[in-house]
């Protein structure tokens, strides 16, 4: 199926909007969306070192700050 939107006449809000939208419908079958192989490899990967100690979670708000501060 096509759907053709305008996108030439829709503002860069218009179109997150739409994808937002999209998203929001595609939560609510998650099995029907399939992950990539390498999701889960990278998964495994970043629960290794976590448990090797060589990486830590970080709350939300603290790592947008960090990164906020390396763009500066």
């Amino acid at each position: 199926m096509h759907v053709a939107l305008p996108l030439e006449k829709m503002t860069t809000q218009d179109k997150l909007g739409v994808i937002e939208e999209i998203w929001d419908d595609l939560t609510h079958n998650p099995t029907q969306v399939p992950s990539p192989v390498w999701h889960g490899e990278e998964l495994k990967a970043r629960e290794e070192r976590l448990a090797k100690g060589m990486t830590r979670f970080s709350d939300w708000s603290d790592a947008k700050q960090r990164i906020r501060e390396q763009t500066r």
